[in-house]
């Protein structure tokens, strides 16, 4: 087992990339702390954001190269801000100050709890996010289940290989739309002042305490879930 850990700050970005399964908690301290039991490797650092960039080509799924580059320094008089990078070649799990954002990047499972910022997450099988307060870009190879407080934009795409459950608890006003196993179907809360597209390999569950009403061209609704209850900790 190797364990490392480093200050993190409160409100700091922290990028989190595993070859394996990842899970995320926040907690009460300034640090990041990251475990791993496997003999795949672990790093945690602190980098300039400016100075960090990613290549990515694929073809399809099949990804040619996927790799990190340090950016030059353009001198530009702006505020540079630092992140900290935890990076580990297998499974593991890491502990993050509460008020942290994370970029995650997962070849398997991402599990994040407890997050007070914003979520970006793409997991190459599994996707959970629960007590988080804002969710920004995310993707699952296979199921997603996703429950925060807010989201990022105002017309958004979440995608997933499986089932997809969805819950924003500040959604009052929004068009949805919705592509699953079972077909296509459309619904409104509210005014639909924002726009959220959902396509699933498999089933969509679409959860949320408002008045929901079916629109055309079926004016059929798909599942439709309460939010369960707050577990108390």
């Amino acid at each position: 087992m190797t364990q490392r850990s480093i200050p993190g700050g409160s409100g700091r970005t922290v990028i989190i990339k595993a070859g394996g399964s990842v899970s995320v908690k926040g907690h009460a301290s300034e640090m990041v702390t990251a475990e791993t039991k496997g003999r795949w490797g672990l790093t945690l650092e602190r980098r300039s954001e400016s100075q960090i960039g990613r290549a990515r080509a694929a073809i399809g799924e099949h990804v040619l190269f996927d790799v990190r580059m340090k950016l030059p320094n353009l001198r530009e008089k702006k505020e540079d801000r630092e992140v900290v990078e935890v990076q580990m070649g297998g499974s593991g799990e890491v502990l993050v100050p509460f008020a942290s954002s994370l970029k995650i990047y997962a070849g398997k499972d991402i599990d994040a709890r407890n997050i007070g910022g914003q979520v970006d997450a793409y997991a190459g099988l599994n996707l959970h996010l629960q007590d988080v307060y804002c969710l920004g870009n995310g993707s699952a190879g296979w199921t997603m289940d996703v429950d925060c407080q807010t989201m990022v934009g105002d017309d958004v795409t979440f995608a997933a290989g499986g089932d997809l459950s969805f819950h924003i608890a500040d959604l009052t006003s929004v068009r949805l739309r919705v592509k699953d196993l079972d077909g296509y179907w459309e619904a409104r809360i509210g005014r639909a002042e924002k726009s959220v597209y959902l396509k699933s390999g498999g089933d969509v569950t679409f959860v949320t305490d408002q008045k929901v009403e079916a629109l055309p061209p079926n004016y059929i609704l798909g599942r439709i879930e309460e939010p369960r209850p707050r577990q108390t900790q």
